[in-house]
């Protein structure tokens, strides 16, 4: 941790070191969700690997089936070979041939093979050996697993299955030292004639097992019961499930690689911008800049650019305002000299016709400090209006139309002919504040008069260019100095004819004009009507605004096949 005013690394208070901010990525909030989202398929994947039950279950009947036919097998080898038939008596089964000829059997079927007579008593079994002294059980040993991914695997895979038993519903096998045939149903069954099967439990592994009759000529000598372990059924769900499981392994490795990579694209780049945005709240001066992430073209990229045009913005913005608060105080200042020097002299003044001018002038600069100071607030209201006021569409045929006949029937006009050229039928609609449109207008107009000369012609042009209303304010003045053409419009300059009185205007009306144009997403222009010979023959103001879209009338509705006369009541 960085001690509080003591800088980092990085050179910036509040900046975190680079070999934190290398590891930033993974201490994310966003890192974790992603994380998180990427991983619910390997998870449910996996989770798989103790549910193949359908698997399984084709496995056993496999098995038993499998069972079924080695058991065949064996028990007409006996009827066989180990039948003893005197022709004079019922043949019955020899246990020392019955005995050998299981033992040689049973191995190369895999399986485990005990007979018993029809009186129910064990007469042979695979896994015992007669010597000299006493009877031997054989067992085979499991194989040894190798590879230790293999042998970890198997050691949890033995751990959940041996604590989470599906298997729980079945019978638990039991054998005694001397078994009878009454100790297991399938036996029974097939001492009967029939053949059965049954499935038990033994030490948490599944024991198979099957019994058929042995048959000399249709006379059951005895039953064959021929069993095995599920451990081959065990290994093949171990070897599917560890198949999904290295498989999971390395969707997972992927998983996680991928979103950490998709994490660092975009968390690691959204907290420099938030970093950059945190110093540029907190800094001082311009130097703190927002990061360049516009080549990336994918959201964040448009991110990059919105808060960079965003910055720079608010700088323009607070460059207008220290540079609007300077021209406002300079501006105000000249009224107020004036009129604290008249002021001061009113007081030492003894003339009465001397006081009269001081008092004029006093009058003056009163007159002309509240229009400014009305102006100002205009202006430093304007943003405000326009970024919360709803646009609604605007005729600007009809507006153009009620400010002429309002300049001609107050005599504002004096003697200009005002004359609108238009096309009747078209009423150029825009989408727009009306009551700041009607101010350019009128700024634009009365700007025109006062420069008019008596008995010339002020003509308002208005039509479409292409998606367009185009507004041209055209009058027979003086026109504009060439080097002042964009100078008009800055605020408080002010180029009034000579005749006018001084401080009749404040130089601001072009300029909120301008703005409200622009608020609009529009334009005004300011250029010199000339000659055939090429002088000056006036002012002429353009004014841009986007057209309002155009929508095509309502098609008449068509009276409906089965009911004619519905349309024409709706009518």
């Amino acid at each position: 941790m960085t001690a509080p005013g003591l800088p980092t690394p990085s050179g910036e208070s509040g900046v975190l070191p680079r070999r934190r901010r290398r590891w930033l990525p993974f201490a994310s909030p966003l890192t974790w969700r992603i994380l998180a989202v990427n991983m619910v398929a390997p998870v449910l994947l996996v989770g798989g690997l103790f549910y193949l039950d359908r698997y399984k279950n084709e496995l056993i009947a496999a098995e038993l089936e499998s069972l079924r036919i080695r058991a065949e097998m064996v028990a007409a080898a006996l009827g066989e070979g180990a039948v003893i038939d005197s022709g004079f008596a019922l043949a019955e089964l020899s246990p020392q041939m019955a005995r050998q000829m299981v033992r040689r059997l049973s191995p190369p079927a895999r399986v485990r093979a005990r007979l018993f007579s029809q009186q129910g008593v064990e007469l042979a079994d695979s896994r015992l050996l007669l010597s000299a002294s006493m009877m031997i059980q054989v067992e085979d040993l499991p194989d040894p697993e190798r590879g230790w991914f293999a042998t970890t695997f198997r050691r949890i895979y033995d751990f959940i299955t041996d604590s989470h038993l599906v298997d729980d519903h079945l019978p638990v096998y039991h054998e005694r030292s001397r078994p009878l045939a009454s100790d297991y149903n399938e036996v029974t069954q097939a001492l009967a004639g029939d053949p059965a099967w049954a499935i038990r439990t033994r030490n948490h592994r599944l024991l198979l097992s099957t019994a058929v009759p042995v048959q000399r000529y249709k006379q059951v000598l005895g039953a064959v019961m021929v069993s095995s372990s599920g451990d081959d059924i065990a290994k093949s769900l171990f070897k599917v499930r560890l198949t999904i499981f290295q498989a999971f392994a390395f969707a997972l490795v992927i998983t996680i690689t991928l979103s950490l990579y998709l994490a660092g694209t975009i968390a690691r780049p959204i907290r420099r911008l938030a970093a950059a945005a945190e110093r540029v709240r907190r800094g001082h001066g311009r130097h703190p800049s927002i990061p360049d992430l516009t080549r990336r073209h994918d959201e964040i990229g448009e991110l990059s650019g919105a808060l960079r045009d965003m910055t720079e913005a608010l700088w323009q913005r607070m460059d207008a305002i220290e540079a609007f608060a300077a021209d406002v105080a300079h501006e105000i200042k000249n009224p107020l000299t004036s009129l604290r020097s008249a002021v001061e002299t009113v007081s030492r003044v003894t003339d009465p016709e001397q006081q009269r001018k001081l008092m004029a002038i006093i009058q003056d600069d009163v007159g002309r400090l509240d229009r400014l100071i009305s102006d100002i607030s205009d202006a430093s209201r304007i943003d405000a209006e326009l970024s919360r006021a709803e646009t609604a569409p605007v005729e600007m045929l009809g507006m153009l139309q009620a400010l002429a006949e309002v300049y001609r029937d107050t005599g504002a006009a004096e003697s200009v002919n005002i004359v609108i050229e238009a096309t009747p039928d078209d009423p150029l609609e825009v989408m727009g504040i009306e009551s700041r449109l009607v101010q350019i207008l009128r700024n634009l107009i009365s700007n025109a008069l006062s420069f008019s000369p008596p008995e010339s012609t002020l003509s308002l042009r208005a039509g479409r260019e292409g998606r367009w209303v185009v507004i041209r304010v055209e009058d027979q003045g003086p026109g504009i100095p060439e080097n002042k053409l964009e100078a008009i419009f800055d605020r408080f300059y002010s180029e009034r004819p000579k005749a006018e009185k001084f401080g009749t205007h404040s130089g601001l009306g072009l300029s909120i004009s301008k703005q409200i144009a622009e608020a609009h997403g529009g334009a005004l222009r300011a250029a010199n009507r000339l000659g055939p010979d090429g002088s000056v023959e006036g002012a002429s103001f353009t004014l841009r605004l986007p057209a309002a879209e155009i929508k095509p009338p309502a098609a008449p509705e068509r009276p409906s096949p089965k009911n004619p006369d519905r349309a024409s009541a709706k009518k």
